[in-house]
């Protein structure tokens, strides 16, 4: 058989038929007629190109009946290109067999259209063998359609060519096998932990790119999600706006988060307000939080109603924060069991807490397991308390590091103390660095005194003359003192008076005494007493004194003693002696036998 040359090839969709490159361009009604007559005539006086030509427009048209008969006669004279389109013609009235008789003419004749059409038959009645054999044909002739359909069976199958064929579709221009390898790309890169290397996170969004262009809107959404995740928020915004405009709820959503972190909160729930009318669990919950915010918590419920319709789980669980705000308890817990029991995991968390608050123990301890082993960070420092509370050291310590090496700050605190009771210093001092790196005040402390009692001795000078730098651990004082820990104040307060600095000391000291520590004030005391203030410094030992410090007491014995006022000097001196420690008792029992002797002679 003389076979011509493809003359008309299949869309993306495989059923369609588009018109070759040597195909007139369509133009209006009267030069589709003047041409369909031209071809006609042609096809009259027995041209086969023509006849496989205007049986392709009849087609395309959607004129079955017209169509057939030229492309009948067009194959029979040997023309693949109308054989491909008769064996559409066939399917699409419903003929699927008779359809791949001709796209198997078509196919053998070298048609790679036809092959990937007599694939997708085969494939469709579940004949993978046979399915493969063709896809193959059409995809090795450079035929993007089958390129695409024989990467799709074979990730199907898990076959790792199919990686293979899907960059070759990709690269041919099909924006769904674009899609589909940036998607596989990014698995890969989750499943290595590769943390998002430059590379391959540039051949990510290359593909993303390539699609988006091409008007896949779920491409332009993660092309939105990387550039804002590196911080290209106006074009991470453009991206999100094609794929919400082209109909995809969740740009929608993230197009609104956009907006919000931008400070335009109406714009926000307008785009919101769209993704949750199209599904969207998020987008409903965002809005549930916005009216929440502006005290509307009946719309707020609404909402959180609507996402959990949606089937996200947030929905309950906030919906659940929401009734704690109100006092609403019972309902919270039974909300927050409806999000843990669907394995919400901060749910999981705040109803152990809710039972623990209630005096449920028992009950609350599955629920914390529950939400640690589903990776809850402060599940997993909550069951080191609760261990801890009933002497359970070793127990408690092994969940306050695993919530510790997930970076909880007050978790690290907790090991970095343990490692101290065990006399590991150096694993001790890791620790309450990372603690106090993530903010936790006592492990600033700890982590000051670790390194201050590494310090060589210091000698003394005299007020006011500073001499040395601060040292690291004093900036660790300093940073525990500035946020209201009163011992770290003052230790601050005497380091700062070691170097010679009375106003500062002077400053740290008052703050500590201020917020109720008594060694601050006895300290503020002593500073006041050597800068001739003693009045002054009176009152601050009788603030210590009474709040349980008996060197404070001893001070005031003293200064009443000097004054003559034996009486008062007697009260506190026994304050002293029973306030300790034995040092002090004993000095204490000496002056007030000397003033008892005093007032009785």
């Amino acid at each position: 058989m003389d076979v011509m040359g493809d003359k008309a090839t299949l869309c993306e969709t495989g059923r369609f038929v588009q018109p070759s490159s040597e195909e007139p361009a369509r133009g209006d009604e009267m030069g589709d007629a003047a041409e369909e007559m031209r071809l006609r005539l042609a096809a009259d006086a027995g041209d086969v190109e023509a006849m496989s030509v205007l049986g392709a427009m009849l087609l395309r048209r959607g004129d079955l009946g017209g169509a057939e008969s030229p492309l009948r006669a067009a194959t029979a004279a040997g023309d693949r290109a109308a054989a491909n389109n008769l064996g559409v013609l066939l399917h699409q009235r419903g003929y699927a067999d008779e359809a791949a008789g001709w796209w198997r003419i078509a196919a053998v004749a070298g048609s790679a259209a036809a092959a990937h059409a007599l694939g997708r038959h085969h494939r469709e009645r579940g004949d993978e063998p046979a399915a493969e054999y063709w896809l193959r044909q059409s995809a090795e002739q450079g035929h993007v359609l089958g390129a695409y359909a024989l990467a799709d069976l074979l990730e199907h199958r898990g076959d790792a060519a199919a990686g293979h064929w899907m960059r070759a579709a990709a690269e041919r221009g099909h924006r769904e096998a674009a899609y589909r390898l940036a998607r596989a790309l990014d698995r890969k890169a989750a499943d290595e932990d590769e943390g998002g290397a430059d590379n391959a996170v540039e051949e990510t969004e290359q593909w993303y790119r390539q699609a988006a262009a091409r008007g896949h809107r779920r491409a332009a959404l993660h092309l939105g999600a990387i550039l804002e995740k590196r911080g290209d928020l106006k074009e991470a915004g453009r991206w999100y706006l094609t794929s919400a405009k082209d109909g995809e709820p969740r740009a929608a959503c993230a197009l609104g988060f956009l907006l919000r972190d931008a400070g335009d909160t109406e714009s926000a729930a307008v785009w919101w307000l769209r993704a949750a009318q199209d599904g969207d669990g998020n987008a409903a919950n965002a809005l549930g939080a916005l009216h929440a915010e502006r005290g509307e918590t009946q719309t707020a419920e609404r909402w959180y109603r609507a996402a959990m319709d949606a089937g996200d789980d947030n929905g309950a669980y906030n919906l659940a924060l929401l009734c704690v705000e109100q006092g609403r308890v019972a309902q919270a817990e039974q909300w927050y069991r409806r999000a843990a029991y669907a394995g919400h995991r901060e749910a999981a968390n705040a109803l152990a807490i809710l039972l623990l608050q209630a005096g449920d123990e028992t009950g609350a301890e599955p629920w914390f397991s529950k939400a640690a082993e589903a990776g809850s960070v402060d599940a997993a420092f909550n069951l080191g308390i609760l261990y801890a509370g009933r002497g359970a050291d070793a127990v408690a310590l092994g969940w306050y590091e695993r919530a510790a090496s997930a970076g909880h700050a007050e978790a690290a605190l907790q090991v970095g103390i343990a490692r101290l009771r065990d006399g590991d210093e150096q694993e001790a001092e890791r620790h309450l660095r990372c603690a106090a790196g993530g903010g936790s005040v006592e492990a600033a402390y700890r982590l000051a005194t670790v390194l201050d009692a590494r310090r060589p001795p210091v000698s003394e000078h005299e007020l006011g003359e500073i001499v040395h730098e601060k040292t690291e651990c004093e900036e660790w004082y300093e940073r525990a003192a500035s946020q209201g820990h009163r011992r770290a104040q003052v230790r601050v307060g005497m380091l700062a008076a070691a170097r010679g600095d009375v106003v500062e000391a002077a400053r740290w000291y008052r703050e500590a005494a201020e917020a109720g520590s008594r060694n601050g004030a006895f300290n503020l005391g002593l500073l006041l007493a050597r800068e001739g203030s003693e009045p002054e410094a009176a009152v601050w030992w009788s603030r210590a004194a009474e709040a349980g410090h008996g060197r404070a007491a001893l001070r005031l014995a003293l200064v009443y003693a000097r004054r003559g006022e034996l009486a008062e000097g007697q009260r506190w001196a026994d304050l002293a002696v029973s306030l300790g420690p034995a040092e002090v008792s004993e000095r204490a029992g000496r002056l007030r036998d000397a003033l008892r002797e005093e007032l009785s002679a």
